[in-house]
């Protein structure tokens, strides 16, 4: 199987983006609307700053955060990333490895896109999978 580039995956993207400033409520608005699960928070309409998470907003709501709290308080500041030129497999075993579900995309801080779990072939979690199982073994 060819290991497919990033830019292969988040060709044609326009990832939701929001500035700092926004509201809990405006982010889980956008995000609703735009039925995806993270908006990456920038500065300079691209430079990353961190990232909002519907597992973020179920965070906020548990510990009664106001819908008018802005990103900047709430959001994952310096988000693992990965850029257009590395590979699905590298994408997905630092998915994996972090435990999350999103991945922003950037070069040199910019965004160009972001990640899903559901961004990837099943060849590339069947890759995974066995690369995961070879290590158990290794223990």
């Amino acid at each position: 199987m060819r290991d497919r580039l990033i830019a292969e995956i988040i060709q044609g993207q326009n990832p939701l983006t929001l500035p700092p400033d926004a509201t809990l409520a405006a982010a889980c608005e956008a995000m609703y609307r735009r039925r995806v699960g993270a908006v990456m928070v920038v500065r300079d309409a691209d430079l990353l700053l961190g990232i909002f998470t519907g597992r973020d907003a179920v965070r906020c709501l548990a510990e009664g955060r106001k819908p008018t709290a802005k990103l900047a308080d709430v959001m994952t500041r310096q988000p693992e990333t990965v850029t257009p030129e590395q590979h699905a497999s590298d994408a997905l075993r630092l998915l994996n490895d972090g435990g999350f579900r999103h991945l922003p995309v950037c070069e040199d801080g910019r965004v160009r896109g972001i990640l899903s779990r559901y961004d990837f072939r099943a060849a590339e979690h069947a890759q995974q999978d066995t690369e995961n199982g070879f290590f158990e073994n290794l223990r």
